[in-house]
Order: C-alpha cells, then sequence, then structure tokens
C-alpha cells in the first residue's frame, strides 16, 4: 500500500522525534518516498543529518533556505505530498495550525497543503488536556485533519498518563488503511449493522420504546457501503432513508431483530450493533388496547434476548462491535461489556453530554478494544465517527489474516 507514496513528516520539537526517526525509516524499506521538515525545535533533539540519512532526501529547516530556485520549497512540498504527518505534534504547532499561523517552515507549508493531513500529539498529559489544547484539536477536526491519538504509558516528564506518540508500527498501520480506502478498503467484506429502536408492544395501541433516531447505525451502513462492502441493515422503526445499496430488513421486536440478524450473522465479515434494543418486553401482549380503570395499573416484564451476548458466544471470523449508551462511569461499564459479550470493540459514549447521544447529527465516542487500546474521539458528525468506526474494525479484521 506505500510503494510509491509520497510522505511529508513534518516533526517538531519533543523527546518523541526518535519515533519519527523510526517511522521514517519504516517507510522508506516500505517503499514509500519520505520528505522531512524540521522545525527548529526538533533539531535540538536530533540533527537533520539522520533524517537525511534515513530518508535520501534532503530535509527542509528554514522557509527561506531555496534548495530549488526553480520553485517556492513550501509550496511545492504542500503540492508533492500524498499525506502530510505532523509528529510529535505538540501544542505549539496544533495551536498555531487551528488559528492560521505561518511562522516557520512547517506551519506555512500546511496551511498551503490541499492533501490529508494527519496529526500525531505527543505532550505532557495536561498539556493535552487544557482547555486550549482541546478546543484547538476540535477546531482542527472541523477543518478536516485527522489525528493520531496518542497512548498512554510513562511520559518523558515522569508523569504516567495520556501523552505518548502512537508506536510507528500503528501510525503505518493507519497509513496503509488509507491508502487502501483509496481502493475501497471494504471491498470484499460483508457489514452487518443493526440500527434503531425495537417496540415491544403492550396492546395494539401501546409500546415500550426508547429514545434512538437510529442516525448512528444509518451512518455506520452509508459508510461501510461507500467503503465497499456488502452491507445487510437490520433496522427497527424509523423515518430515516438507508443507503440504496444496503439490504434492508425492517423488523419491530427485539425477538425479530434476534432472528434476522442470527439469520446473516455467519455471513457477515464485520459486526456492528448500533440498534438500541429494549432490554425487557411485556409478559403478556393484548389482543385489544386495554382500557383505561380507576387505579394504577401493574405491567410485568422479562427480559429479552441479549443478541450482543449471543452474537459473541457464536462469532468465529467476525470482527463484532457493540456499543454502550451510558451516563456515569463509561470506562468501567463499556470495557466491562467488552469482556462480558466477548466483543472486539465497544464504542462507548456519554449521553447526556452535549453534541452526543440520541437525536444528534453528532456523536462524541471512545472506541474501546479487546488488545487493551482506547480511541478518543472529539466532536465529531456520526458519519466522521461511523468511518472511523469501521476503520478500526478493519484493522482488526486484517490482524486475524
Amino acid at each position: 500500500m506505500l510503494e510509491g507514496k509520497k510522505i511529508l513528516l513534518c516533526v517538531t520539537g519533543g523527546i518523541a522525534v526518535y519515533k519519527m526517526c523510526a517511522l521514517t525509516s519504516k517507510l522508506t524499506q516500505k517503499g514509500a518516498d519520505v520528505k522531512v521538515i524540521m522545525s527548529e525545535s526538533a533539531m535540538q533533539f536530533v540533527s537533520p543529518l539522520t533524517f537525511k540519512a534515513l530518508s535520501k532526501n534532503e530535509v527542509y529547516t528554514d522557509t527561506f533556505d531555496e534548495k530549488d530556485p526553480k520553485v517556492i520549497a513550501h509550496i511545492d512540498l504542500a503540492d508533492w505530498a500524498d499525506l502530510i504527518l505532523v509528529g510529535p505534534a505538540t501544542a505549539n504547532i496544533i495551536g498555531k495550525l487551528a488559528n492560521g499561523i505561518a511562522d516557520n517552515m512547517i506551519s506555512t507549508t500546511l496551511l498551503a497543503a490541499t492533501s490529508d493531513v494527519w496529526i500525531a500529539p505527543a505532550m505532557n498529559v495536561h498539556m493535552y488536556d487544557h482547555p486550549a489544547v482541546q478546543k484547538n484539536i476540535s477546531v482542527l477536526y472541523d477543518y478536516g485533519y485527522r489525528f493520531i491519538n496518542p497512548g498512554e504509558g510513562y511520559l518523558a516528564c515522569g508523569y504516567i498518563g495520556k501523552g505518548r506518540l502512537e508506536e510507528p508500527e500503528k501510525i503505518i498501520e493507519h497509513m496503509e488503511a488509507h491508502f487502501k480506502g483509496e481502493k475501497k478498503l471494504l471491498e470484499g467484506k460483508t457489514v452487518l449493522v443493526t440500527a434503531g429502536p425495537t417496540r415491544e408492544k403492550i396492546d395494539p395501541v401501546r409500546f415500550v420504546s426508547n429514545h434512538s433516531t437510529g442516525k448512528m447505525g444509518y451512518s455506520v451502513a452509508k459508510q461501510a457501503a461507500k467503503m465497499g462492502a456488502r452491507v445487510i441493515l437490520v433496522t427497527g422503526p424509523t423515518h430515516l432513508t438507508p443507503p440504496k445499496e444496503a439490504e434492508v430488513f425492517r423488523v419491530e421486536s427485539a425477538e425479530q431483530m434476534y432472528e434476522k440478524v442470527m439469520e446473516y450473522s455467519s455471513a457477515a465479515d464485520i459486526i456492528v450493533k448500533t440498534a438500541a434494543v429494549s432490554d425487557y418486553k411485556p409478559v403478556l401482549t393484548h389482543e385489544h388496547k386495554v382500557k383505561k380503570r380507576d387505579g394504577a395499573e401493574t405491567i410485568t416484564f422479562t427480559r429479552t434476548k441479549d443478541i450482543l451476548m449471543e452474537l459473541g458466544k457464536q462469532k468465529t471470523k467476525q470482527i463484532l462491535v457493540g456499543f454502550a449508551a451510558e451516563t456515569k462511569d463509561i470506562d468501567k461499564y463499556a470495557q466491562d461489556k467488552l469482556k462480558r459479550k466477548n466483543a472486539d470493540m465497544i464504542v462507548a459514549n456519554n449521553i447526556s453530554a452535549a453534541g452526543a447521544g440520541f437525536g444528534t447529527d453528532t456523536n462524541i465516542v471512545t472506541i474501546f478494544k479487546r488488545d487493551g487500546e482506547k480511541v478518543e474521539l472529539p466532536l465529531l458528525t456520526k458519519d466522521e465517527v461511523a468511518e472511523k468506526i469501521l476503520e478500526q474494525a478493519y484493522l482488526l479484521k486484517e490482524d486475524q489474516v
């Protein structure tokens, strides 16, 4: 996937510069054409000669050092790249880019870039969590930049927390998935998606349900189709229009959804269970409308089948993705669900947070993976969240090979 690809690395000042050296070497070994721009601070950690030797290309450090008089270097580099990666991205460069500041070779090149730009932050955990940094990250997401989120662990400052630059091997996995995506990342794969609420009838007039609108599941179905997959959509009652490429099965009750999902689960490579399935149903369903009477009315409920758990018990080659809509203790409940349901990924969100939850066009989620990796996403559209969920599921699927 990386053979002949033109990768521009923008290296800024942090101790994790050494990982960028390793990344340069690995990309070059995979056949990529790598060019490097270094900030003045980055050169305090590693000499430009190191990157020159590893990339077999000139290294750029000064906006006004024009190595080829026939071109303007920062414009030429911006036009040249198939993909640009900024790393280790400091709070400084993130702030500059978010606010349109162009005062060195890296920032001027980034403002001129038309290719995809990825940002791989690395800094102290408290710096990363600072409201100004998080605001700048959100601004850049809105601009269309993609982030390689930092990992957790021992930091150079002595703290233990989030802020480690992602490992070069993981960054390369993301790059390969990205370039394969140009050739339809999920081509040849079958993605089974559940969406919307279920309804459990009390009588012909009344039912028990929830606030799910199906927007997240329909976004997953739409993005999976765009990525080349055969899409099977099992949907509860919604007012949404499914993607025309999807095979759509409309159901109402949890039992109906269970039966349809089990019918198609063996054909799926990836199962994404976004549906908000009712946990309980009335023991007794009345054939005729229950008339209003004086006094209280009691309805006895029984558990519905746990579709995610059944899929977890029976799965063979499928990558199983569940959702956890919570209002507190998100990490605890999501990780517990990941283990109990034998899922490969749990996508968790706080439905009480502004911009997240049922009925919105946006979401804020954290993806918990079976290998312990945790991917936190900021406020994104549900289409963007769906794309990132499918990318992560694809990476897990590739690990099976």
